[in-house]
């Protein structure tokens, strides 16, 4: 195996939601990268009807008892990311890549104590508690990061990317054959992402 400082660069695309994220690989030159993996990462119990939303809980039912949820949710969604996170590490170095960097996208930037309203704050603080828990697994792997929002990753890709649309298209429809169903927005922007991250220092 080649040292490590000859690897081939590798960047990890991220479109985090609420309770899930879709990862995305890509290896090789910002140029022409490759694709390398796709993950789906469930940061939540699955057995907890409440644990995808626990500031509803908090807003709507109990407050102690959706902090005591909030609380485990982050837990559990750490867990899980970072355990995704080291995986597709270890599968990008039996690609003789390396990972460098990682991109997260998400739905919005807004902070949630600008919102007044109880019911649309609770899903802005769930939306930041599932991307905390991406970025602190992105952080303890060593990666830079950066974060961009979806309508803008999707909304005008030739601008983030620097290239033309047709190129672009040609690049998503390959890596699409690739992967394999499903995909979807969500695996076109972790894919941008990750194309993102190849370029990121």
């Amino acid at each position: 195996m080649r040292e490590t400082s000859r690897r081939e660069p590798a960047g990890i695309g991220f479109r985090v939601r609420t309770g899930n994220a879709t990862a995305v690989m890509l290896g090789g030159a910002a140029a022409s990268p490759r694709f390398l993996a796709r993950l789906y990462i469930p940061l939540i119990d699955m057995d907890d009807a409440e644990a995808r939303q626990p500031y509803h809980v908090v807003a709507e039912q109990d407050e102690e008892r959706g902090m005591r949820l909030v609380r485990q949710t982050l837990k559990t969604a750490a867990a899980n990311a970072a355990r995704a996170t080291r995986g597709l590490i270890d599968r990008a170095r039996n690609s003789d890549c390396e990972v460098r960097a990682a991109v997260l996208v998400v739905g919005s930037e807004t902070n949630p104590d600008s919102i007044r309203q109880p019911h649309v704050r609770a899903h802005a603080l769930e939306g930041r508690l599932y991307r905390e828990a991406v970025e602190g697994a992105v952080s303890q792997s060593g990666l830079a990061s950066r974060v961009l929002v979806e309508r803008d990753v999707l909304g005008a890709p030739e601008k983030v990317l620097g290239k033309p649309r047709t190129e672009l298209k040609a690049a998503f429809t390959t890596f699409a054959k690739e992967a394999g169903r499903p995909w979807r927005a969500q695996e076109k922007a972790a894919a941008l992402a990750a194309w993102v991250a190849l370029d990121l220092r």
